[in-house]
């Protein structure tokens, strides 16, 4: 482990690491996508349990690697999840600083919900978004019963659902994105899970004004859905797993590197670059010329 710890010098200085949480870091059993024999598969730990029941996973190894980055970065979580939601993960290095959660939504400061943060977001979807039950509506369609099975709202700011992906026409999404951008809405399909956000609730605003408060350290982002693709275009650094919908859209960047794995293999290779990044004294001035810009011929390892 480095000698580097937070204590020793300004926050200012030390890396933001922003990271997404689910199959970015932490993975279901579904999305393992291992292609080892079992008895050569890596040693895996709980990251959470849901109704007595563990549900996402991480390997042991990237555990130890998130451990010792908290060390030497400033970890913030960034998540989809709502505040209850993300409270189940349980994650090496205790609580942070600063969490992200809701795609934005809220800041959470040592745990506690920023109740500044939550009123100004909340002041501005009244401006700049279509109110929330117009949305809900076109996922409550009875002619999307096919394949919307039950819709949730998060913390009254954006609605998802729990779908039958095999069964969505690929023209019904195609027309939900376009009905909801009318709106100043952002649809992602994740896994089984299709959100609809307001695009005032996002990652890469909630990370900005997080980056504001630690004095402007550079920011390592790593994600893998259309909703972390902006904070991944923003950090001076970013990564994403050769998995998820950013992979599926072919997204790529001057300030982006891809994984070789996918699935939990990924997980614990972001990690292990991020943290390679860090101590080896990750400054802004060297971001552009060592964060290479994939091809698709890169991608394939």
């Amino acid at each position: 482990m480095s000698d580097i710890r937070l204590i020793d010098i300004p926050l200012s200085d030390v890396p933001l690491v922003a990271c997404d949480l689910d199959r970015t870091l932490i993975y279901s059993s579904r999305a393992f996508w291992l292609t080892t024999p079992d008895a050569d598969a890596p040693p895996i730990v709980v990251s959470e349990v849901y109704q007595g029941v563990p549900i996402s996973y991480m390997t042991r190894a990237a555990e130890q690697l998130l451990r010792e980055l908290t060390t030497t970065a400033t970890f913030v979580p960034v998540t989809t999840r709502t505040v209850a939601q993300y409270s189940r993960v349980r994650l090496p290095g205790g609580v942070p600083r600063f969490a992200i959660t809701t795609n934005g939504g809220t800041i959470l400061s040592h745990g506690e919900v920023d109740v500044s943060w939550s009123e100004s977001l909340r002041a501005r979807l009244t401006d700049e978004a279509a109110p929330l039950p117009e949305v809900r509506s076109l996922l409550e369609d009875p002619a999307a019963s096919g394949w919307i099975q039950r819709v949730h709202t998060a913390e009254d700011l954006f609605s998802y659902a729990i779908i039958d992906r095999d069964a969505m026409p690929s023209e019904w999404i195609a027309g939900l994105h376009a009905q909801c951008a009318a709106l100043g809405w952002t649809v992602s399909v994740q896994g089984r899970k299709l959100y609809c956000v307001p695009d005032a609730v996002n990652k890469s605003a909630a990370v900005a004004e997080v980056r504001r408060r630690l004095g402007s350290p550079p920011v390592i982002a790593a994600g893998d859905s259309l909703l972390d693709q902006r904070m991944l275009e923003e950090a001076q650094v970013a990564f994403r797993p050769a998995h998820g919908e950013l992979d599926e859209a072919g997204f790529v960047g001057p300030n982006l590197t891809v994984t070789t794995a996918r699935g939990i293999l990924a997980g614990e290779e972001l990690l292990a670059s991020i943290t390679r990044r860090v101590l080896d004294g990750f400054s802004p001035e060297r971001a552009g010329a060592s964060a290479p810009c994939p091809t698709r011929e890169s991608q394939a390892g």
